[in-house]
């Protein structure tokens, strides 16, 4: 990603924020947005919104190394990359079972 390309005005988001939708949508990568010069925001596509969200979620249940008070298990760093590569095939029931 070339940041140069990826860095627009307020303005421009304003006057052009359809097109700019579009452009992230296709190539799912995100927009800073500028406000008298200065970095304000970041516009990114919805999936790869979820996605991080997904991920962070994952780490921090694993970063926590508490075990599930239901099972009194506890998930290794591996099973947490291994469910969120699943999670992203498309073959995971989901995350239930990694938030506590």
């Amino acid at each position: 990603m070339r940041f140069s390309t990826q860095i627009k005005p307020i303005s421009y988001v304003k006057a052009n924020a359809a097109e700019l939708l579009e452009r992230i949508r296709k190539e799912r990568e995100p927009i800073i947005i500028t406000q008298n010069g200065e970095a304000r925001a970041v516009l990114m596509d919805i999936e790869s919104y979820e996605e991080q969200l997904e991920t962070l979620t994952l780490l921090k249940a694993y970063t926590t190394e508490q075990p599930d008070p239901k099972t009194g298990e506890a998930y290794s760093i591996d099973e947490a990359v291994a469910e969120l590569r699943r999670r992203r095939s498309g073959r995971s029931p989901g995350l239930e079972k990694f938030i506590k």
